[in-house]
């Protein structure tokens, strides 16, 4: 069995109870461990998630407890379960989203987590599977089929998205202390998260979902595989009207989220399917 998940947004001061959403999660991995091949965390797992240059030594293992610093403290126990699962021999895949960027070595090196940076292409069970967070990716056409509106918005994104993705930027905030760092970014995601709420942003429909047009443009993918969005699609995509056609369309998945929909996916002998967790106690 494979599994899809993201967005699950840990530690964002908007959940009422973040252990409990950690254990939740946790527990969902530890069910997924017992026949998983491999494990697909498609981005945004963290709120937020930066490694600065103060605590890059500070991970310690003393009899089976981590000891970190500062917010990172808050998120042992899905460390521990990452780390349990890639050492059971399960592949784990952790694919940066827009609000876990920063890592720079740690992740990876102290859970055995592959971490990708970039969206990869895979061979799973006899498809290709194109697999992303989601952020950044458009459409090559969006600037002539998508209303004003959205095009500024993804404008907007896309110079903000360049800034948090480049190395000066990057380096110049790992030399704040941890401290100061966090406290500024989990108040941006705070504020995200509020905003999201009070005006969610449902399926924009088959002419201005950026994801869905940009799967439209790459039929070479018997699959595609989003988070990002924070919402539940599954569906061969048809085309648009004024959209020339092509041989094959793919399957375009977006996986939803699990801090409101608990949602993730599985795939077995090719067959993707989308789950619900309704397993919070």
């Amino acid at each position: 069995m494979i599994y899809f998940l993201s967005d699950a947004h840990l530690g964002s001061r908007v959940i009422a109870d973040p252990n409990a959403h950690q254990q939740r999660l946790v527990r969902l991995l530890n069910r997924m461990a017992q026949d998983a091949e491999a494990i697909f965390l498609l981005g945004d797992m963290f709120d937020f998630w930066y490694e600065y240059l103060w605590d890059r030594h500070q991970w310690a293992d003393f009899g089976g407890r981590w000891h970190l610093t500062g917010n990172k403290q808050q998120f042992v126990p899905f460390l521990q379960t990452l780390k349990r699962l890639t050492e059971k021999g399960i592949a784990v895949h952790f694919f940066i989203g827009n609000h876990d960027i920063w890592t720079f070595g740690d992740l990876e090196r102290n859970t055995g987590v592959q971490v990708h940076r970039q969206p990869q292409v895979y061979s799973l069970q006899g498809r290709q599977v194109f697999l992303a967070h989601g952020d950044g990716i458009v459409p090559s056409y969006f600037m002539q089929v998508l209303p004003p509106p959205i095009r500024k918005k993804i404008r907007r994104f896309m110079r903000l998205r360049a800034f948090f993705h480049h190395p000066l930027p990057q380096f110049l905030f790992r030399l704040l202390p941890p401290y100061l760092g966090d406290a500024f970014g989990y108040e941006w995601a705070r504020r995200s998260r509020l905003k999201e709420l009070q005006r969610p942003c449902p399926y924009k429909g088959d002419n201005q979902e950026e994801l869905v047009l940009w799967a439209n443009e790459h039929p070479e993918y018997d699959c595609c595989i989003f988070g990002h969005r924070h919402i539940v699609l599954h569906r061969p995509f048809q085309q648009p009207d004024g959209i020339k056609q092509t041989e094959k369309n793919p399957e375009v998945i977006i996986l939803g989220d699990f801090f409101k929909q608990f949602t993730y996916a599985a795939m077995n002998e090719g067959k993707i399917e989308i789950l619900k967790d309704n397993q919070n106690v």
